[in-house]
């Protein structure tokens, strides 16, 4: 039986896998557990795109790269408490994405330092508590920006060719009807 199920699970390549951490298939075809947690890490791994759950809590990590976490669409499960978060503008791409993924995830995350939001909550940080940071979002949430305007739009156009062809339609059904009603009136000369 065990062996029944290990041929039912995909297997998880090496390359897979992140150097420090461990991952194995989960019962989801396709899916895996990225388990980088306890591995002292300063930074983020690259993480498999097919990664269902990652696991990077009690490490050393201080801010995520942005665009770090872009690639994940699988992911339903993130832990990164217990890392030294220093708030500033470059834990905004984190915070950003936390607050899309998961707020649950984003609450259990506290600042380390600066010294003044010491033991903060990254989920209660304001805008000026950021250092001013006065530049724009990360590309990818430009990017996203751009991807939902071009879905608006087509849907924009798909609406409005849907409300042409039903018009249309109606048009040439009324047509149809009144030249079925014709022709009944107009006898028959044979």
């Amino acid at each position: 039986a065990a062996l029944g199920c290990a041929l039912l699970l995909p297997a998880v390549l090496p390359q897979d896998c992140p150097s420090p951490c461990r991952c194995r298939s989960l019962p989801e075809p396709g899916a895996l557990l990225v388990d980088c947690s306890s591995r002292g890490l300063r930074s983020v791994p690259a993480v498999p795109r097919r990664a269902r759950s990652l696991l990077l809590h009690n490490n050393s990590l201080a801010s995520v790269p942005a665009g770090a976490l872009d690639g994940l669409g699988h992911l339903r499960q993130l832990r990164l408490a217990d890392n030294p978060w220093h708030c500033d503008c470059g834990v905004l791409y984190l915070w950003l994405w936390l607050q899309d993924f998961s707020a649950p995830a984003l609450a259990a995350l506290r600042c380390a330092s600066p010294a003044r939001l010491a033991g903060k909550p990254l989920a209660q940080l304001a805008g000026g508590e950021l250092g001013g940071c006065a530049r724009l979002p990360p590309t990818s949430c430009l990017q996203f920006f751009w991807r939902d305007l071009v879905l608006l739009a087509g849907a924009i156009v798909t609406l409005l060719l849907v409300a042409w062809a039903l018009k249309l339609s109606k048009k040439l059904v009324c047509q149809l009807t009144l030249s079925r009603r014709l022709r009944r009136s107009i006898p028959n000369t044979r």
